[in-house]
């Protein structure tokens, strides 16, 4: 599954603002002994994990950014070079400099469903933003095994949890609501996706596995505006596809959450450290 350039600049205010401060707060601790760390950020989009982390983390930083869209990877080079104070490009890597941090990104093309595990060497921080509702249990189980071999921290951003409130409510919310989550189960191409069970899953799998985790709430709070709007239109086609909900329905549902004063969409962050 690919997402486009627009969509993840029109939703990256949000992604930013959402992040459980806590939780953050325990990574960058975690990591503020370090003159210097290698990253690497499974299903990248345009860079916006590390617009995000790098002015937290150490002075100097090794990104590695994983995604399967070359598109996608063509769009965080050119907005990452703009973002950045200072930027040269030399063989598709990335020289940044960023108030007093300075970045070395690596893009990489990668087919995350063959043996992740393979990416993860040489790094010191495995994230990921808005993912892992999109795996399979196994998936996860699999990485996780990955992590504990190596004793490789984990910090994953914005998992869905399943939780919506829009306001005003909508006879129809309920039934939209299930066919949504039946369409998130649906493979997006690692297996059968957790959908919002996937945080729940993650964090047991993780301590199983002798990893202590820190987690939180990373809601977005959405007022109406193009994202909220985008997120409906989003929506109304997934169950669509599902065929679990009247046409007539969904549309009529589409119309109102279109105009939603607000919505609340749940996710959870977690930072797992192997003890």
């Amino acid at each position: 599954m690919s997402f486009s350039p627009d969509w993840l600049a029109l939703r990256e205010p949000a992604d930013h603002a959402a992040r459980a401060p806590q939780v953050a707060a325990a990574v960058f601790a975690h990591f503020a002994h370090r003159t210097q760390m290698t990253i690497v950020d499974f299903g990248c989009g345009t860079g916006s994990n590390l617009r995000a982390m790098a002015l937290h983390l150490p002075l100097s930083q090794t990104w590695r950014l994983i995604d399967w869209d070359e598109d996608l990877l063509a769009a965080a080079r050119t907005r990452l070079s703009a973002w950045a104070d200072d930027a040269q490009e030399r063989d598709g890597v990335l020289s940044l400099r960023k108030a007093d941090r300075t970045l070395v990104v690596h893009t990489q093309k990668a087919d995350l469903a063959r043996d992740p595990g393979r990416l993860l060497e040489g790094v010191d921080l495995l994230t990921a933003t808005a993912f892992f509702d999109l795996v399979s249990a196994d998936w996860m189980d699999g990485l996780c095994d990955a992590l504990a071999a190596r004793k490789l921290p984990l910090y994953a951003i914005l998992t869905y949890d399943g939780h919506e409130v829009w306001s005003p409510s909508h006879h129809a919310d309920d039934a939209v609501l299930a066919a949504f989550h039946a369409h998130q189960k649906s493979d997006k191409g690692l297996g059968l996706a957790s959908g919002p069970d996937a945080a729940a899953h993650l964090t047991q799998a993780l301590q199983i596995r002798a990893f202590h985790v820190v987690s939180g709430m990373s809601p977005w709070r959405l007022q109406q505006g193009d994202l909220l709007r985008q997120l409906a239109q989003g929506a109304a086609s997934a169950v669509t596809e599902t065929g679990a909900v009247n046409p007539a329905e969904i549309e009529a549902w589409r119309a109102a959450r279109e105009n939603s004063a607000s919505c609340e969409i749940g996710h959870v962050d977690l930072f797992a450290v192997p003890v």
